[in-house]
C-alpha cells in the first residue's frame, strides 16, 4: 500500500512541476536562452528587408533612411551555450498547412512582420497573399499552405462601445472567438495599459457589475491577464496548439539607464549595451505580474522572455526613422530586420526542440 502512495504522490508531483516549468522561460538542455549578450556577427542579418515588401514603414528602419547598418550585425549569444540560427525551411516544413496567429498590440505586429518576412525569405520564389479584414490580417505562403495571422487586440479582453461610452470590460473575452482552431497563439499585452487621457482608448473601466472612472493600472493589467488565462483553459486544447506569450518589451527613454543622463529617447544609438546586464531599471513589477497570471494557468503556456534581452537593444528602435520621423521619435517598436528576428529565433528553437 505505500508503495503505491508513494508512486501516486511522485506522479502527482511530476505533473505539477511539468505544468509550472511549462509556464515559465525554459531551459533546453542547460541552457536558458533569454540571458546573454549581444556580440557582432557579420552573417548577420540572415535577409534583407527589402525583399519583404509588406514591412510597413513604421519598422522598415532601412527604407526609411537609416544611415548605419551596424545595428542589423548583432547575433544573440546565450550565456553557457549557442542559439541554433533560425531554419525557414524547416519552420515551413513543420507548419505545412497550418495557422499561426499573433494577438495583441503593436508590438505583437512587429514580431508578426519579422516573422513573415524570415519565412518569405527562406526559400526562392514562394509566392504569397497578405489580405486584412477589420483587425485581423492574414499573410499566407501558399507553397507551403501556411497561414500567418494578426489580430490586433492591445488588451485581449474587450472593449464595448454602450451608450455611456467605451467600456474595457477586465471580466470579458468575446474577442476570444478569433483565436480558435489555431495550431499556434503567441500573445501579448502591455504597453496600452499606462495609457491615459486623450491617449487612451476607452472612457470607463467594467470589473464585475461596477463601472469605474479608472483603477490602478497594474491591478487591471493583471485581471485582464487572469480573464485571458481562463480562456485559454476553457477554449484551448494542448495536443493540438501550442501557446505563448511575448513577454514584456521595453521602451528606452531614459538615456540614466545607460549612463547618458542627458539623453531622453534612443536617437543617435548605434551599438548595444555591452554584457549581459542591464545598467538602468529593468520592469520588474510588471514582468512578476505575467509571470504570476502564468502560473496559475492550467494548460501550458510558454513565456518568450524577452525582456532581458531587448533591453541591451537601446540602438534596435527605429528612433528618427519610423513614421513621425523628428517630431514622434520611436524609441519602444523595433527596426525590421532586426531584434524581433531574435524573438522568432527563440520561438522556433522552443519548437522545434
Amino acid at each position: 500500500m505505500a508503495f503505491w502512495e508513494n508512486w501516486s504522490f511522485n506522479l502527482l508531483l511530476l505533473i505539477v512541476l511539468h505544468h509550472r516549468l511549462a509556464n515559465f522561460p525554459i531551459c533546453l538542455g542547460g541552457c536558458d536562452f533569454f540571458h546573454g549578450s549581444w556580440v557582432a556577427d557579420p552573417s548577420y542579418p540572415t535577409y534583407d528587408a527589402a525583399a519583404c515588401p509588406f514591412i510597413e514603414k513604421e519598422f522598415n528602419c532601412q527604407k526609411n533612411g537609416r544611415p548605419d547598418h551596424n545595428y542589423l550585425s548583432y547575433r544573440w549569444q546565450p550565456n553557457g551555450c549557442d542559439l541554433p540560427r533560425f531554419n525557414g525551411v524547416d519552420f515551413l516544413r513543420r507548419y505545412r498547412g497550418k495557422s499561426i496567429m499573433f494577438a495583441g498590440d503593436s508590438l505583437s505586429r512587429d514580431q508578426w512582420e519579422s516573422l513573415t518576412c524570415l519565412l518569405y525569405t527562406a526559400a526562392p520564389n514562394l509566392e504569397y497573399n497578405l489580405s486584412r479584414v477589420d483587425m485581423i490580417s492574414t499573410f499566407t505562403i501558399h507553397d507551403y499552405g501556411l497561414k500567418v495571422l494578426l489580430d490586433r487586440n492591445v488588451f485581449l479582453v474587450d472593449i464595448v462601445k454602450e451608450s455611456k461610452g467605451r467600456i474595457l470590460k477586465l471580466d470579458s473575452i468575446e474577442g476570444g472567438k478569433n483565436w480558435e482552431g489555431m495550431d499556434m497563439l503567441i500573445f501579448n499585452t502591455w504597453h496600452w495599459w499606462n495609457y491615459r487621457h486623450a491617449q487612451q482608448p476607452w472612457d470607463y473601466i467594467q470589473v464585475g457589475n461596477q463601472v469605474l472612472n479608472d483603477m490602478n493600472r497594474m491591478a487591471a493589467f493583471e485581471r485582464a491577464l487572469g480573464t485571458w488565462g481562463g480562456w485559454v483553459d476553457a477554449n484551448v486544447d494542448p495536443s493540438k496548439t501550442r501557446v505563448f506569450f511575448q513577454g514584456i518589451s521595453p521602451s528606452h527613454y531614459n538615456g540614466s539607464d545607460w549612463n547618458k543622463p542627458k539623453a531622453t529617447n534612443c536617437r543617435g544609438e548605434t551599438m548595444p549595451v555591452s554584457g549581459s546586464e542591464y545598467p538602468g531599471q529593468y520592469p520588474a513589477v510588471a514582468v512578476a505580474a505575467v509571470k504570476r497570471a502564468l502560473s496559475k494557468i492550467k494548460n501550458p503556456v510558454t513565456l518568450l522572455d524577452i525582456t532581458a534581452l531587448s533591453l541591451l537593444r537601446k540602438d534596435g528602435h527605429p528612433s528618427l526613422y519610423g513614421i513621425g520621423g523628428a517630431n514622434g521619435i520611436d524609441c519602444t517598436h523595433w527596426c525590421i530586420a532586426g531584434v524581433p528576428d531574435t524573438w522568432n529565433q527563440i520561438l522556433y528553437n522552443l519548437i522545434v526542440s
